[in-house]
């Protein structure tokens, strides 16, 4: 079992696209009964498995392609397209324009990437010691 040959590729991109393994099998010129027997092989497993990973990476953004997003909306450098109703003599009309990103979307922007790199981290567990100063100049820890 090494190597798919393209009527093997064809009967496994059919698979994933009909989720039909008799489907699959007429489409790409086998037998309805050799469905069975093409899906019991490894490298056709192995095949399938390795195409639905690489439609799940196209589909699903990394850590990456967020932080890069976030960071484009913070800098205002985002923008989306928006009806825009104006007034000329009396006639309405509807005009496309692209607006960037609200205050409030580039704060919020800035603090998940605050948070993502621990920008606004704190002593949480009670035990940091804060020096108190005395008038005379000396300093005692508490």
């Amino acid at each position: 079992m090494g190597k798919l040959n393209e009527r093997q590729k064809r009967f496994a991109d059919y698979y994933i696209k009909y989720g039909n393994a008799a489907k699959a099998a007429r489409k790409s010129g086998y037998y309805e009964k050799s469905a069975y027997k093409l899906m019991k092989r490894k490298d056709i497993k192995d095949y399938i498995e390795k195409r639905l990973k690489q439609m799940d990476d196209k589909r699903i953004a990394d850590a990456q392609e967020v932080m890069i997003y976030l960071t484009s909306v913070m800098r205002g450098e985002a923008t989306e397209e928006v009806v825009v109703i104006e007034n000329c003599g009396g006639v309405s009309s509807a005009n496309k324009v692209d607006k960037s990103a609200a205050v409030k979307e580039r704060i919020k922007a800035a603090e998940l990437l605050g948070k993502r790199y621990a920008v606004f981290t704190e002593n949480k567990d009670g035990n940091e010691k804060i020096p108190v100063v005395i008038s005379g100049g000396e300093s005692l820890e508490n």
